[in-house]
């Protein structure tokens, strides 16, 4: 059991060179959905025990050159009576281009159990590879331009995806020196309550064609919420016993109908 598996969700597909009118639209639109300085803390549940804690935050990374970046952070922390069986301590740091939403570096630092692993990607997408540093060794492999990574996916998906029921978006999500398609689908409009309040949301049904990063079995569900911050207020999945439920407790707050 993992509960980090949140950072590996969702979709869409994206074109390199856009003329400079879409661009400036497009990042108006992102930064609706990505917004330096916000932390959103989940718990994150499993057989009904609060099994751990995970944040994902957003941090101002300044320019390069005329692209503006951020840096999307996510940790998470198994809580003290599962540390003593089964401990985590997972850090995921994932360089983006604001304008285009596409991921320039990531470093992840897994501390899992007696497992111990740091793994770093540098993406060069107009050249189509990705350049990856694991256990000591350097290598340079291919990829489609316009590839996620495992956490900038999940706000590609915030800013990019249509959430009118029947919509469907694909990307390429790299991982593990493979190039992975993952599908979303967007199910319907749901009302749910959770420690945010009771909230409009797009149900997404996220088809995992491969075991994920973190153990989930099969495909992943999403709580988008249905307006222009599109907070992901629960996710949910399958793991090899029971399922997994991350719930939003810190970072946002669902208006009140008087609002």
């Amino acid at each position: 059991m993992n509960p980090i598996f949140l950072s590996l969700v969702l979709v869409s597909a994206a074109v390199w060179d856009v003329q400079d009118t879409v661009a400036l639209a497009a990042e108006a639109t992102h930064k609706q959905a990505i917004q330096p300085g916000e932390q959103l803390t989940y718990d994150i549940s499993w057989a009904f025990i609060t099994a751990g804690t995970a944040v994902m935050a957003v941090h101002d990374a300044g320019t390069d050159g005329d692209l503006s970046q951020v840096k999307l952070l996510t940790t998470a922390q198994s809580r003290p009576a599962i540390t003593k069986f089964f401990p985590v301590d997972n850090r995921v740091e994932s360089l983006l281009d604001l304008t285009t939403l596409f991921p320039e570096h990531l470093t992840f630092r897994r501390r899992e159990g007696k497992k111990k692993e740091d793994i770093e990607y540098a993406f060069h997408q107009k050249e189509g590879t990705v350049t990856v540093l694991k256990g000591g060794l350097t290598e340079t492999l291919d990829m489609p331009t316009g590839t996620q990574d495992v956490i900038s996916c999940l706000y590609y998906a915030r800013s990019e995806l249509s959430l009118q029921p029947g919509s469907s978006l694909t990307m390429n999500v790299y991982h593990d020196k493979k190039n992975r398609k993952v599908e979303a689908r967007v199910e319907e409009i749901e009302t749910i309550d959770g420690p945010w309040g009771e909230v409009e949301t797009a149900r997404v049904l996220v088809i995992m064609p491969f075991q994920g990063l973190f153990l989930n079995q099969g495909n992943i569900r999403v709580w988008f919420t249905n307006d222009e911050r599109r907070i992901p207020v629960r996710m949910k999945a399958k793991v090899i016993i029971g399922s997994i439920v991350a719930d939003l407790v810190d970072g946002w707050q669902a208006s009140s109908p008087t609002q």
